[in-house]
Formats: structure tokens, sequence, C-alpha cells
């Protein structure tokens, strides 16, 4: 089976949104050996949609469609549905049901046109919606597959898991397995060139690499019957990738680093402390997404000008003088500093340039110092980084989390 996923909404391309949902719903697809071969996107006009959903159905077997279900005249994704499989638009009375038992329980009242969203094409599956009014359906017809969902992610994912996927999946017979090993450290170039030999001769495992913000992902893939685990296959081929690769790897679990690092520290019972500079909070915010961290991290300190330096971290001012606001000194201070006043087991600081102004030739934007103090001593690292503003902040603050991992795990920097 292949498909195609439609996003249906102006507003998608006037650019006010991005459209992630096609990205989900590929991956999901994917991981049960469907093929998605088109994107596509229409506004919320009627030629126009009626237009891309004939094409969809002429090129492609399964047709995932998002948006365009809400209560408004102008939403009209199903309408536009059965004019096209030729079927008349029914009271689902179940969904107009719960549809005003979520306006009881909102404490608000139901307008008229709500009632709509409890309209389907004749003979559709409904899908419930646990997080919002507007249900989705499915249309099977002449050997076609339509699915309806609403747009908002938070509203379409649960929906896909839960109804969509199981509903594919039953008639495939097949899937399609990953495993994923993320590396931090390494160009995409460098790595390729480290397992050439391995992609060249691939049949049944597919070995793929991808470059993301600082980071290289690769990805092994493998198709099975349903029966089987399917990863018999990958495994040999990820243990010898990431014997290759040694300590570029920080997880084959598909963990991002925060993760990573979050159970490296409650593995340990480790306590931290953070002092940041240029990346202003990015690496506490990091930290603070993952889960049970609070059982580590004691707390953050952005230390933005020199003056909180010397007065929040107790930097000496002499230091800052001397050497300057970024330098190993400095850097060396926050992080002795921080993890004095928190009473940790670990103080991490950075300080940099992250541009675009400031910088000069002795030290230019991208440079930055990190250090880390840990089992009464201290290492510092200098990086020079390159990019925009956000992507030098975004990459520094993961060669922390970086730092931290290899720190903790006893490994060189």
């Amino acid at each position: 089976m292949n498909a195609e996923i439609l996003a249906v909404g102006t507003e998608l391309l006037m650019g006010q949104i991005v459209n992630t949902n096609a990205q989900y719903i590929s991956e999901r697809l994917n991981s049960i050996g469907i093929n998605v071969y088109f994107h596509s996107v229409v506004g919320d006009n009627p030629k126009r949609l009626e237009s891309s959903i004939k094409l969809a159905l002429e090129r492609s077997d399964l047709v995932v469609i998002t948006g365009g279900l809400g209560p408004t005249k102008d939403d009209i994704t199903k309408e536009k549905v059965a004019e096209v499989f030729g079927k008349r638009m029914v009271l689902h009375e179940e969904s107009l049901k719960r549809i005003k038992d979520y306006f009881v329980k909102l404490g608000r009242e139901m307008t008229d046109n709500n009632a709509k969203q409890a309209y389907f094409p004749e003979g559709s599956i409904v899908i419930e919606n646990n997080k919002g009014t507007a249900p989705g359906c499915i249309i099977e017809s002449d050997n076609k597959f339509v699915v309806i969902l609403p747009g908002p992610p938070r509203e379409m994912q649960p929906m896909f898991d839960e109804s969509v996927m199981p509903y594919l999946q039953k008639d495939s017979g097949y899937k399609i397995v990953s495993k994923y090993i993320r590396t931090f450290g390494i160009g995409e170039s460098k790595l390729e060139e480290m397992i050439m030999d391995l992609v060249d001769k691939q049949e049944d495992v597919t070995i793929a690499t991808y470059a993301k913000m600082g980071e290289v992902t690769v990805r092994l893939t493998c198709k099975c019957p349903l029966s089987e685990e399917g990863f018999d296959k990958i495994c040999p081929f990820e243990d010898e990738i990431v014997k290759r690769l040694g300590s570029y790897v920080y997880s084959t679990e598909n963990e991002n680093l925060e993760k990573v690092v979050t159970k490296m520290l409650l593995e340990n019972n480790l306590t931290i402390a953070i002092a940041e500079s240029c990346t202003g909070g990015l690496i506490c915010s990091k930290l603070v997404s993952v889960s049970g961290v609070s059982k580590v991290f004691n707390r953050g300190i952005i230390s933005y000008s020199n003056d909180s330096k010397v007065q929040d971290l107790g930097v000496n001012e002499d230091t800052i003088k001397k050497y300057g606001a970024v330098s190993t000194q400095t850097a060396i201070e926050m992080a002795e500093g921080v993890k004095r006043i928190a009473g940790t087991d670990i103080g991490v600081s950075i300080t940099g340039i992250a541009g675009p102004e400031g910088g000069t030739a002795e030290k230019p934007v991208g440079l930055m110092y990190m250090a880390l103090a840990y089992k009464g001593n201290t290492v510092c690292k200098k990086l020079n980084l390159s990019g925009d503003r956000e992507r030098i902040i975004n990459v520094a603050s993961l060669h922390v989390l970086d730092l931290i991992r290899r720190q903790i795990g006893g490994i060189e920097i």
C-alpha cells in the first residue's frame, strides 16, 4: 500500500503554522510498511480541495487528510470527501452526544454549528476524539482508503495511534522495525566514512544517516512479518557500528542527550547545578523537560552580566578584568561557584559569544568556554562554533550536556 498525506488549511500555506502532522504520520506509516510517496497542502477552498482529494486518490491507495473538521463554514473536508465518493452526509448520534457532553464538562454552551462535527460520509468508521470536539473517520471505497483527522497535533496524534494504526496494521501482514544510534561530536561525513563498507553491502537491513543541530543519527531498518521481532537482523549491524563509533555514541534507544544525562545522574545519585551565560537558561530548560530530574537538579543561575557572575557566583572581579568574561578562568570560577553555592556533586558553567555582534579577532563569535567541577577537579573545554545565534546557542547547550555525560561516564573529553 502506498499513501499520501494531505493537510488542509490556508494557515499552513501562509506559513502561520508548521505542518508537523505530515512528519508524524509518515513515521508511523513507515513503521508498518506503508510507503508515503506524497505530502500535499491545500487551503480552505472548495474547488482546490476537491481537486486535491481526487488527485491523491488517483495516485495513492491510502489518503490521510488532516484539518478542516471544525464547526465553521470553511471547514469542509468531510463534505468534499463525501462528494468525491458520491456519498451523503449522515448524523452520528453517539458523536453528537459526546460533543454535547464535552461542552457540559467545560461549563460552556454548545452553539448550533458544533453539531456539524457529528456528520460523516455514509458508511464511515467514526474515530473518537478525546481531546477536542472534532471526531475523525475512515472511509473505504473501491479499494481506496481515506482517513480524516483533525488538524491540532494534540488531538490528531492519539487518534492516529489508538485507532488508525491498529486498523491499518491488521491487514498489512508485515511491519518495518528500526533501531537508532544517536551520536554527538562527530560530523555526518566522517561518520559515514567510518561505516561506509557496511552501507555498501546492506541488503535486508537498510542503513541511513541524518544530521540535525550538531547531532548525527544512524537509522537501521528492516522489514519483517508481523509474527517476527525483526531485530535479529539489525543487532549485528548495530553492535558493529557502535563498536566503530565508540564514545561518540550516546544512545541506542533513540533518547535525546538530556534524557541520557538525567538517567546517568539518577543512576549515580549525583546532584547538579548549572551556571549559564550565553545560553541563557537553555541547558536548564532541556534538563527540566525530562521527568524525574527534580531529584538531582538543584538550581540554574543565568549569570548573563559580569555583575551577576561576581555577585551570584562569586567570580573574582580581577579574573574578569584580566582574562575577560569569556575565558577559561571565568568559566572555571563559574562552575566552582555554582557548585559551592548549591552544595551539589557537580557544578557546570558556560560563557561565550553567541553573536552576531560582540566578536573580535582575538575572541570571535562562536567562541565558548564550558567548565565542569566534579570530585575535586575542574575541567574546561574551549569551543569554536559557527552559524547564526540560534544555532550557536543550541549546539553549545548540547556540548555542555555531552561534557556532563562524558565526565560521569569516565569518557575522555
